[in-house]
């Protein structure tokens, strides 16, 4: 009998640990498949600052610039891509739902040992499921030094 009984707890305990795992469905989900296109779920974006001065660097040095903005609509926003013009720049965004009256972050890096000091203006396309700004332009500056 006992054995049993230990048998059973550990079954349900089990049982405990990968349904708490699971979780079931995501409280912040990744954009689905159709979010570019599913206009019916379209929301809006405001952005916080859409053009960054990084100031004077070194050549040879990297910069790190974040952009903010805010779900302004009434419906889950979604970043679908996020595409810089040159290849001395990475980026990065907030990968799940940015939900209504939240705010979220595209994050870029630039290296300047791509290409030759001076000043430079770079930008980054910014795709969205949103009724205002689907592809968005966001920009920096700056000055490499020698």
């Amino acid at each position: 009998m006992r054995k049993n009984l230990l048998l059973w707890m550990g079954l349900i305990s089990l049982t405990c640990l990968v349904a708490c795992a699971n979780g079931g469905a995501p409280k912040n989900p990744a954009a689905p498949a159709n979010a570019a296109s599913d206009t019916a779920n379209y929301t809006r974006i405001h952005w916080v600052d859409s053009l960054k001065d990084f100031g004077s660097i070194p050549f040879g040095q990297k910069v790190k610039i974040v952009y903010a903005f805010e779900n302004a609509g009434n419906k889950p926003l979604y970043i679908t891509s996020v595409r810089p013009t040159c290849g001395c720049t990475v980026a990065d965004y907030t990968h799940t739902a940015v939900l209504p009256g939240k705010s979220g972050n595209i994050t870029a890096e630039f290296d300047s040992n791509h290409g030759v000091p001076g000043d430079i203006r770079k930008s980054i396309v910014v795709s969205s499921n949103t009724i205002n700004d689907r592809n968005y332009v966001l920009a920096f500056t700056g000055t490499v030094t020698k």
